[in-house]
C-alpha cells in the first residue's frame, strides 16, 4: 500500500517534463455514470483506476473501464456498496493511495472517510472532521448562524418529544417557527426522514414518523423543526477549498424542478439573478465555508423566497449529482481538481479565473436527470432491461452515463440512467438546445422520464424560467386523457417487446415500435403517420 503522496511530491515534475499525477493508483467507491465518469478523470491525469462492484453490477460499464476490479458483496447495496470495511480492504490489497467516494451510498459518511485516512490513504473529499461538522444538518444552521448568515427559521437543537413536559416544549417552539412547518432529518437528505405538518395537532405524529424513517435510512433518528418557505426557489452554490486556506465559489445552480425533494433539472447561471445578488450569495456561502476550514469540493444550499432573500439549508460536502453545469459554465473539471488538491496543490488558474467570472458567467448550462421511473404514476421506479440505447450527439450536448444497450437497471439502486447536459451561450439557447437533445434521446426496455422532460423543455413556464419547488405539482398534471391513452399504447408495445418478436440478438429491438395511435392521419407520404408512431411508442410517450 502506497501512503497518501505530500504535497512536495505532488508538484514534482518528471524528468521528460511533465507533471507527476496526483496519485498513482484511485479505488472509485460508487458504481454507475459517476463512477464511469472518474475513471475517465483519472485517465486524464495519467492514474491507475480500481473498480468496486456487486454482483448485479459485475458487467457493468465502470467495472469494463477501470484497469483493475473488485467485488465486494451480493446485490443489496446494505451488503456492498454502504460495506465501508470491505472498500477499505479492497483499496489496502489493490495498494489504491486514494479513494474517490462519488457521491450518495458513503460519500457523506464521516466514519467512512475517517477510515481511508486512518489506513494512510487520501480521501478525495473534504475531510472526516469536516464531514461530520457539516453532515449534521443542524451543526451546519449553528455554524452558518454563527457566521452571521441567515437561516431558515426552525430550531437549532434537536427535537425532543419523549415525555410530556417535552412534548409541550416543542409545540411552543412550533408556534413560534410557524405553521405550515417542516420536520427534518438531522442527518442524509433526499426527502427522507422529512415531513410536512400544517397545524399543531399533527405534529407529535410527525415528529415520530420522521424519526423512525431518518433512524431507518440514517442510523440516526435526530430531526428538527423548520419553517416552510413557499413559494420558493432552490438555489446551491459550488465551493472548492485548497488546503493553504483559500475558499472559492464557483457560481450558483438552480435547482428548483424537484419530486418529493429530489432534484430533477439543474441549470447554471440561476436565472434571474442580477450580477450583485450572486456576488452576495457567494460570499454567503463562502462565509460558512471559511468557517468549516473546507478543503475540496461541497456545495451550500439555499433557498430564495419572493422577497429576494437567501436563507440557508445545509452543506453537502461531496461532489454533486449536477456538477457538470458547473464545469461547462466555467470551463473546468471539478473532479481534476478534486485530485489535485487533495494531494496538496493550490487552486488551479482556470478554478480561480472561474471564480472570478462567477457573478457574470459567460454561457449557460442546463441538465435533466434521465431515471428508470414512471412519470405518469408519481415517478415511480421502473427497473428492468434496456433495449435500445440512443443519446442525442452534436454542438454543446454532454451525455454522462452509465449504462448501454442490455444493461439491467436494478431495482437495489437509485434509477438514474444518464444525464444529459446541454451549454449555449445564453439561457434561450440553451433551452432550444435542450429540446432538440431530448428529441434525439432512444430509449427501450424500461420507461424512463423522458417523457416528463420533454415536457418540461417545451413549457412556457419553463422557458420564461418561472421556477419554483412547486414546479412539478403546478404543471404536471399526471396521466391526463393524452397521457392515459399513450400509456396504453406504450403497454401494448412493452407486450411485443416481451414477447420477443420484436427483438433480434442478445435482447436489443430490431427496430423501434409501430404503435398506431388513434389520433393520426396519415399523409400520402405516410411522414405524419411515421412521426406520430413514434411519438405513440414505448419510449417516448407523452410528447
Amino acid at each position: 500500500m502506497s501512503p497518501a503522496r505530500p504535497p512536495e511530491a505532488a508538484a514534482s515534475l518528471r524528468k521528460d517534463g511533465t507533471v507527476e499525477p496526483p496519485f498513482r493508483r484511485v479505488l472509485v467507491a460508487n458504481r454507475g455514470e459517476i463512477a464511469l465518469r472518474i475513471i475517465r478523470a483519472c485517465r486524464d491525469l495519467g492514474m491507475e483506476t480500481v473498480a468496486v462492484y456487486s454482483d448485479a453490477d459485475t458487467d457493468a460499464l465502470h467495472v469494463r473501464a477501470a484497469d483493475r476490479a473488485v467485488r465486494i458483496g451480493p446485490a443489496p447495496a446494505a451488503e456492498s456498496y454502504l460495506r465501508a470495511d470491505r472498500i477499505v480492504e479492497a483499496a489496502l490489497a489493490e495498494g489504491a493511495d486514494a479513494v474517490h467516494p462519488g457521491y450518495g451510498f458513503l460519500a457523506e459518511r464521516a466514519e467512512f472517510a475517517r477510515a481511508v485516512e486512518a489506513a494512510g490513504i487520501a480521501f478525495i473529499g473534504p475531510t472526516s472532521d469536516t464531514i461530520a461538522a457539516l453532515g449534521d444538518k443542524l451543526a451546519a444552521r449553528r455554524l452558518a448562524a454563527a457566521a452571521s448568515v441567515p437561516v431558515v427559521p426552525g430550531t437549532l437543537e434537536p427535537a425532543a418529544v419523549s415525555t410530556p413536559e417535552e412534548l409541550a416544549a416543542m409545540l411552543g417552539r412550533a408556534d413560534e417557527v410557524g405553521f405550515p412547518l417542516l420536520v427534518k432529518a438531522a442527518a442524509g437528505g433526499g426527502g427522507r426522514g422529512m415531513r410536512r405538518v400544517e397545524r399543531r395537532d399533527g405534529l407529535a405524529t410527525a415528529l415520530s414518523a420522521a424519526a423512525a424513517e431518518a433512524l431507518s435510512a440514517f442510523g440516526d433518528g435526530t430531526v428538527y423543526l423548520e419553517r416552510e418557505i413557499r413559494p420558493a426557489r432552490h438555489i446551491e452554490v459550488q465551493l472548492l477549498g485548497a488546503a493553504d486556506g483559500t475558499v472559492v465559489a464557483l457560481g450558483e445552480r438552480d435547482c428548483s424542478v424537484q419530486r418529493r425533494h429530489q432534484k430533477l433539472v439543474e441549470e447554471s447561471p440561476a436565472p434571474g439573478l442580477s450580477p450583485d445578488e450572486r456576488r452576495r450569495l457567494h460570499a454567503l456561502a463562502v462565509s460558512i465555508a471559511a468557517a468549516a476550514r473546507l478543503t475540496n469540493a461541497a456545495t451550500a444550499e439555499f433557498l430564495f423566497d419572493t422577497d429576494r432573500r437567501f436563507w440557508f439549508l445545509e452543506v453537502n460536502t461531496r461532489l454533486q449529482v449536477e456538477h457538470g453545469v458547473t464545469e461547462l459554465v466555467g470551463d473546468i473539471d471539478l473532479v481534476v481538481e478534486q485530485f489535485r488538491v487533495a494531494s496538496g496543490r493550490p487552486l488551479s488558474a482556470s478554478v480561480r479565473a472561474a471564480a472570478e467570472r462567477a457573478a457574470d458567467p459567460p454561457r449557460h448550462a442546463i441538465e435533466v436527470r434521465i431515471s428508470a421511473e414512471d412519470p405518469a404514476r408519481e415517478f415511480a421506479a421502473a427497473p428492468g432491461q434496456i433495449g435500445r440505447w440512443r443519446m442525442p450527439e452534436g454542438p454543446g450536448v454532454r451525455i454522462d452515463a452509465g449504462v448501454e444497450s442490455g444493461s439491467r437497471v436494478s431495482p437495489d439502486y437509485d434509477p438514474l440512467i444518464a444525464k444529459v447536459l446541454v451549454a449555449a451561450s445564453d439561457r434561450p439557447a440553451a433551452v432550444a438546445r435542450l429540446r432538440r437533445a431530448l428529441a434525439e434521446v432512444e430509449v427501450t426496455g424500461v420507461q424512463t422520464t423522458l417523457p416528463f422532460l420533454q415536457f418540461l423543455a417545451a413549457h412556457p413556464a419553463f422557458e420564461a424560467a418561472s421556477l419554483s419547488t412547486e414546479w412539478v405539482a403546478d404543471h404536471w398534471d399526471g396521466p391526463t386523457d393524452r397521457h392515459a391513452a399513450l400509456a396504453t399504447a406504450a403497454a401494448a408495445a412493452a407486450e411485443v417487446f416481451a414477447s420477443g418478436g420484436a427483438y433480434a440478438g442478445a435482447g436489443v429491438p430490431a427496430a423501434p415500435p409501430r404503435v398506431a395511435p388513434t389520433d393520426a392521419v396519415p399523409s400520402e407520404d405516410g411522414t405524419v403517420w411515421r412521426a406520430a408512431a413514434r411519438e405513440a411508442g414505448v419510449d417516448r410517450w407523452p410528447r
